[in-house]
């Protein structure tokens, strides 16, 4: 029974992985017909650490913005939001296999984090990259 447990619990975590596997494919298709690639992981871990000035009409938050400000620099660690202290999931697939499952997720933190840190909506260039850095981590 134990063993049967066991083997249960792995093909979850591998099933969970496989999911986000799936994901990350999807979204580089669609940023490379949208005229991005090739996909650079070091240009993206690059654009990780950048810091951003914030957007002259932010009304909160830091002066110099950059995903670490959230997510911290050990990406296989919870991060905490700057405001709320609400922790964020570890943003590594090796230990958080979810990360990456759903396109829809994918769009939608895009979305909101890149207008948060950037200013701006990242380009499907820059989300790709950071697709490919985050992936293997």
């Amino acid at each position: 029974m134990r063993r049967t447990m066991l083997i249960l619990c792995m093909l979850a975590v591998a099933g969970a992985a496989w999911a986000a596997n799936e994901a990350i494919p999807e979204m580089l298709d669609k940023y490379r017909a949208q005229g991005a690639g090739p996909f650079d992981a070091k240009r993206g871990e690059a654009m990780w650490h950048k810091k951003f000035p914030a957007p002259p009409d932010a009304k909160e938050g830091p002066k110099m913005r950059s995903c670490e400000t959230c997510h911290g620099t050990d990406l296989t660690k919870p991060g905490k939001h700057y405001k709320t202290g609400k922790v964020i999931d570890p943003m590594a697939p090796s230990v958080n296999p979810e990360r990456f499952s759903e396109a829809k997720k994918i769009r939608k933190w895009f979305r909101r984090n890149c207008k948060w840190v950037l200013g701006r909506k990242c380009t499907p260039q820059e989300k790709g990259d950071f697709l490919v850095y985050l992936k293997d981590l």
